[in-house]
């Protein structure tokens, strides 16, 4: 019974974005990147500060989503309040986009095609992701988020 415990305690784990983005895809990526260069993988050190970026732009927009917003993590448990200033003033998914500059900075520092094809994949999925959940937010909090949403970018500031 334990081991069952276990397994279900690890695919809970698994199946949270943060986890699999700056846990779980590091240690793939790096760990075949050791196995395959013999243990002595090399690495790109000036791509570490990506990475840095990444996780604390996911990080601190995270923290201040829940000061100004409430709600919690994840799709599940949106904002009560929409959040229009600090980085949302700029994009309307910060967090999101921290997650993908931490995988670009992973391929780039790794040297990994894998790491790469995985952050490609992470940003197609958040893609649709925010697509599904632009059309919730709307709902939840109408006219206010679709101003919102025409004059803030959905990923990169006055670009997309």
């Amino acid at each position: 019974m334990a081991s069952e415990e276990l397994a279900q305690t690890a695919l809970r784990y698994a199946r949270g974005t943060p986890h699999r983005t700056f846990v779980l895809y590091p240690a793939l990526v790096l760990g075949l990147k050791l196995l395959t260069s013999c243990g002595h993988p090399r690495v790109a050190w000036r791509y570490l500060p990506l990475l840095a970026w990444g996780y604390l732009e996911y990080r601190l927009c995270r923290v201040y989503r829940g000061r100004h917003g409430g709600g919690g993590p994840g799709l599940d448990h949106p904002p009560t309040t929409l959040v229009t200033t600090g980085p949302y003033a700029y994009t309307r998914n910060p967090m999101y986009l921290g997650h993908v500059i931490f995988l670009v900075g992973l391929a780039l520092f790794a040297r990994s095609r894998l790491a790469l094809l995985l952050a490609a994949g992470v940003a197609w999925w958040f893609d649709q992701r925010v697509r599904a959940d632009e059309e919730r937010l709307a709902h939840l909090f109408g006219d206010q988020y679709v101003y919102y949403r025409s004059t803030v970018a959905r990923w990169i500031p006055g670009i997309f």
